[in-house]
């Protein structure tokens, strides 16, 4: 199976060819530096997960590479056969979605908003309603077609959020704290959703969390960000590393195959 980045699928493994980078990125706020000198290099099929204290900087990171913020630095996106084409594709959902729960916007009218230059509250044409299930089916969300925003749990509204974000398929898909304020099995449920998106379309995946034993399990790069990178590797160097030890405390994480949680000793 070939896929637009250049990549073909080979069983269950993709090329992980394709990579976003961004390069010697920063931010800075008036006279304030928030991010200085990032370096990062997302393949694709990969998923790495940002970690770090309040106010490190994660969310921001996040926002320069949507072009949201004004940074210093570059964003470069090379194709499987290695060609710059450029910024990629983003997908992006955010931490929240601010409107009025009393408000009658349905999920399909949200979806209109994100891919028609006509009102939400327009009538929906076949092709965009069409468009708007396929997305829908990829989270397994659409019987949710119809809901008002207002009606939906928090992680169904993630999931909508993640299939808009999957509309149209992107090179790099962005997740700022997808899951805040989603239980624990919710949660599980999200990320074991992810994992398989990323697999199935060979998804590059930057992922902000704090769930640090749900990152342990799921990502393949954990990156730690503290206005700068300090420690980049798999969860099991980031997470022994010192510098990420005398933040969070001793972690233990054994050498286990994904599926397996860590054990925090001192959680976060």
């Amino acid at each position: 199976m070939a896929y637009p980045n250049g990549c073909e699928k080979q069983g269950n493994e993709f090329c992980g060819l394709c990579c976003t980078k961004v390069e010697h990125f920063g931010v800075k706020f008036g006279s304030k530096e928030i991010l200085h000198d990032v370096n990062l290099h997302i393949h694709c099929g990969e998923l790495t997960a940002v970690i770090g204290p309040n106010g490190a900087g994660k969310s921001t990171l996040l926002k320069a590479i949507l072009g949201e913020l004004k940074h210093s630095g570059n964003l470069n996106y090379l194709d499987a056969a290695d060609q710059n084409t450029g910024v990629p594709v983003i997908g992006y959902v955010p931490q929240h979605l601010d409107f009025d729960l009393s408000s009658p916007l349905s999920v399909m009218d949200l979806f209109a908003a994100g891919n028609s230059r006509l009102p939400a509250f327009a009538a929906h044409s076949r092709s965009l309603r069409q468009k708007a299930m396929e997305s829908l089916a990829r989270v397994q969300a659409e019987h949710l077609h119809d809901q008002r925003l207002g009606n939906l749990s928090g992680g169904e509204l993630q999931r909508v959020l993640l299939a808009l974000a999957l509309t149209p398929i992107p090179d790099l898909l962005l997740l700022d704290e997808p899951v805040s304020g989603v239980d624990q099995p919710g949660m599980e449920l999200f990320y074991e959703m992810v994992s398989d998106l990323r697999r199935r379309y060979d998804l590059s995946i930057i992922l902000v969390s704090h769930d640090l034993p749900l990152m342990a399990r799921f990502a393949d790069r954990i990156v730690y960000l503290d206005q700068t990178v300090k420690s980049s590797g798999t969860p099991a160097q980031v997470f022994n590393d010192p510098y990420v030890t005398g933040v969070f405390g001793r972690i233990a994480v054994p050498a286990l195959p994904k599926g397996q949680i860590i054990d925090l000793k001192d959680g976060v």
